[in-house]
């Protein structure tokens, strides 16, 4: 009988050879040549590849299987030997006889689905150990600092299950059932708020909430107030604000731009309203009104569920090993990234920024997902909302160094304050911020979510603009009346 044991490879350095089994390789490939049109079928929802094969011979053969299916053609003893031989591949492989003993040693392909689980379990065994072999190399390389080697090493792990190709197919009764029990969850959710509430009246009604898997684009023009509008966020959903429950949900932030010192000193002031350049320059007094607020502030904050990493230059990958262990650890239900521009990622660094910012939004998304919460991720925007006209008003098209941030994003928000364009017609309103939600993949978009912001306290307030209006033409009329009384 033919064999293809003499094209097996070495045993490793260690003397053992990689997990593999030779029998259910010829199972599965005598298998698809008993039955090609339903076994192969099989083979390629599950992902099968050719590397998946141990033996060098049965990876040759199953890439000319695969070859014949891609052609449209009949897939048999005959069919296969014909095109190893195009390929000069026949006697690599054992020959016409190694083919026909496929055949001989197997009866029945019934039990093919039993040979393809084994198949794929031994391939899986030794992917574990070639990304070990990997990893021990890395901590090796003195050009590698450790923290680096962790964030790649806990990618690559993770990376093995991420087969895009498994169990693909589902009924769809499952399929039904799993939406059914999000239509519920939606009706269940008596405040209309089936995801992370935001602690905003006005955002909230038009995004129902931060839903899981989905990344989150906040963007704006430099000293917009974007990072005061995220801690707001972060510290109202930490707070449990917004939802009927009112519990706490724990929160992870990153901040590449802003030192956790400063970031947590914003926070206390933005609780104890209290300027932070009062504070900052000394000017207020110890054990006065604004120092006991901060005092009863931090005691709040202190119990807050906010975990805080301030690494600057992170790679995206180092980012999602992070987030990972803080999800695991903490069960942080929330992530925001201050901001996108400031990540890298070292795989794509010499492709040019575009090609790196499209990977760095590529893996928040999958980061949302892979976690399956909510990723608040800050942007900057172009100067082209600056150029293009006196309002200052931000498109889409303004996401900075690449269109994937927009391809990606499953929300954008865009931040804008007509106080700070003298040209806008509400540029006298010092008060007024203005969110546009510019993409809502699962809902609708709206033009004008309106807040107040109190710039000094960096608080972001709900905004009544129907009370505002009226306020402000009561105002108006009581001017007016005071002018023509002096007069008269």
């Amino acid at each position: 009988m033919a064999s293809a044991r003499s094209n097996k490879p070495d045993r490793t350095v260690a003397g053992r050879v990689p997990p593999h089994s030779e029998e259910a390789e010829r199972g599965l490939l005598g298998a698809i040549l008993l039955n090609a049109e339903r076994i192969l079928d099989l083979c390629v929802e599950r992902g099968l590849k050719p590397d998946a094969f141990y033996l060098p011979a049965h990876r040759l053969i199953f890439e000319a299987i695969l070859d014949l299916a891609r052609d449209n053609r009949p897939v048999d003893a005959l069919t296969v030997t014909d095109a190893l031989k195009s390929r000069g591949a026949l006697d690599r492989t054992g020959g016409p006889l190694y083919l026909d003993a496929l055949l001989e040693g197997t009866p029945t392909a019934a039990h093919a689905e039993y040979y393809l689980d084994i198949v794929l379990q031994k391939q899986l065994l030794r992917t574990i150990i070639d990304r070990a072999r990997r990893a021990e190399a890395a901590c090796y390389d003195p050009s590698l600092d450790a923290a680096s080697v962790l964030s790649r090493v806990e990618q690559s792990f993770f990376d093995i299950g991420e087969n895009p190709n498994r169990g693909t197919a589902i009924p769809a009764r499952d399929a039904v059932m799993s939406v059914m029990t999000q239509v519920d969850t939606f009706l269940s959710a008596h405040d209309g708020i089936y995801g992370l509430a935001t602690g905003f009246r006005n955002l909230d009604e038009v995004l129902h909430g931060l839903r899981g898997g989905n990344m989150i684009v906040l963007a704006a023009r430099p000293s917009m107030g974007k990072t005061s509008l995220a801690m707001n966020i972060a510290y109202n959903v930490a707070m449990g604000y917004g939802k009927s429950d009112h519990r706490p949900r724990p929160v992870g932030i990153f901040s590449l731009e802003m030192s956790r010192d400063d970031l947590v000193l914003r926070l206390l002031c933005t609780r104890a309203r209290v300027s932070m350049a009062m504070v900052t320059g000394g000017l207020i007094a110890r054990y006065g009104p604004e120092h006991n607020r901060l005092i009863e502030a931090s005691k709040e904050l202190s119990q807050t569920p906010i975990f805080i990493d301030d690494s600057a230059g992170l790679d995206i990958n180092e980012l999602r090993a992070r987030a990972r262990r803080l999800r695991k650890k903490h069960g942080v239900e929330l992530i925001v990234v201050d901001y996108l521009q400031l990540l890298h990622a070292d795989v794509a660094a010499d492709q040019g920024r575009q090609i790196e910012i499209s990977t760095v939004s590529a893996g928040l998304k999958a980061m949302a997902k892979e976690l399956n919460i909510p990723v608040l991720c800050l942007s900057q925007l172009s100067r082209a909302t600056e150029t293009r006209d006196k309002f200052g008003i931000p498109r889409l098209s303004d996401l900075r160094d690449s269109g994937s941030i927009e391809q990606d994003a499953d929300v954008v928000l865009l931040l804008r304050r007509p106080c700070k364009y003298p040209g806008d017609p509400e540029h006298g309103d010092l008060l007024l911020a203005i969110v546009d939600v510019a993409k809502h993949r699962n809902g609708p978009t709206k033009d004008r979510v309106p807040f107040n912001f109190e710039e000094q306290f960096t608080l972001f307030l709900d905004r009544d603009e129907r009370f505002e209006t009226a306020t402000s033409e009561a105002t108006a009329r009581a001017a007016e009346g005071g002018e023509e009384g002096g007069q008269s």
